[in-house]
């Protein structure tokens, strides 16, 4: 009885733990700030726990643990043999890996899983690398854009409901129609695949444009904190002990211009997307997809990098100053030792992509 009454309250426990590690592995598959060490090969026994996140500056560190009551527990890589002294040569084959990793701008997992392809690391079946389920339910919204002229192409409307993209390899998979059927052999034809391949390629087409959805989620969510934010700074250029140094009117100007122009440049990259999204159902061919595929995995990097970049630093801000105020003193402290730092980088970021791109 004893026994029963033990295990019992062992699964009470480990319940909310597995509900815990859930939570927190979900977490960091769908940030743009974290990349979970359990998605890559190491040596070292207990690193695999460990996750790499950017901070407010946008340096790469290993957060060794988070708690609500502790804190976070964050080590510079080039810090972290020292917890591992039992494992010198297993830490330094995996600091060489952390470092190059390091160096990426995002660690989302569209911008990840180039950077590990890129040191020949198999990303193909790795989980931590897929957003989780509850992210691809949010987007369901924003997938409906991209869903809609495919339902409209094969069924001549957008009436048959789908949640996402693996319903409509399903539902293609045994057209209900005769004129579907039609369809679906006329874009095959058009895309020079088989009938057969028409899932494999719905999956590719879902994946392209389900990462243009959760970028495009993440960029709804942090432009309006952006402008809050620009408006929350500007509101200490009247106070006294600003207008006294009018090289700190200057440095606000110079920031609230910079994530103005951050912002509305990458907005305007999501509207090129859409143009060229409409362009191919417009004109459906194997070489206007490979095109806008090519278009949008092109730009996971630098939209990664500027989003994450964008969404540290408005994340802090919202945590440091939770109610709005603060004292002119404290704001322009804040702007320039969190805000600041690394907005240049952000900035170069999104320049590059425009020059290159578009």
């Amino acid at each position: 009885m004893d026994g029963g009454a033990s295990d019992t309250a062992a699964d009470a426990k480990s319940a909310p733990d597995t509900e815990k590690r859930r939570a927190w592995d979900d977490e960091a598959r769908d940030s743009l700030h974290i990349l979970p060490l359990s998605a890559i090969p190491l040596e070292t026994p207990g690193l695999q726990h460990a996750r790499l996140i950017k901070n407010v500056r946008l340096q790469t560190v290993v957060e060794m643990f988070r708690d609500a009551q502790t804190g976070s527990g964050q080590v510079s890589p080039r810090h972290i043999p020292a917890y591992f002294e039992s494992y010198k040569d297993e830490i330094e084959r995996d600091l060489v890996k952390l470092e190059k990793i390091g160096a990426a701008s995002s660690f989302d997992v569209y911008s990840s899983r180039i950077e590990l392809r890129r040191l020949n690391i198999d990303v193909n079946n790795v989980e931590s690398l897929t957003l989780s389920d509850r992210k691809k339910a949010e987007l369901t919204s924003y997938m409906r854009v991209f869903t809609r002229p495919l339902m409209e192409y094969v069924y001549g409307t957008e009436e048959v409901q789908v949640s996402d993209v693996t319903d409509i390899i399903q539902l293609f998979a045994n057209p209900n129609r005769d004129e579907a059927l039609r369809n679906l052999r006329m874009m095959a034809d058009r895309l020079d695949i088989g009938l057969g391949e028409i899932p494999q390629f719905l999956e590719e087409y879902g994946d392209v444009f389900l990462s243009l959805a959760y970028f495009r989620k993440c960029l709804d969510e942090i432009v309006p904190e952006v402008q809050r934010f620009v408006g929350w700074m500007g509101e200490i250029r009247s106070s006294a002990e600003v207008k006294r140094d009018p090289r700190q009117i200057r440095m606000l100007d110079d920031i609230a211009r910079d994530l103005t122009d951050i912002s509305t440049s990458i907005t305007g990259r999501f509207e090129s997307f859409d143009n060229r999204s409409k362009d191919f159902w417009s004109d459906i061919n194997a070489d206007t997809f490979r095109s806008i595929r090519e278009l949008i995995s092109s730009h996971h990097v630098t939209i990664g990098g500027v989003l994450c970049g964008l969404a540290v630093k408005m994340n802090l801000w919202k945590h440091r100053f939770a109610r709005g105020g603060g004292g002119p003193n404290r704001r322009m402290e804040f702007v320039k030792s969190e805000i600041l730092p690394g907005l240049s980088h952000i900035k170069a970021l999104e320049q590059s992509a425009r020059i290159s791109h578009l």
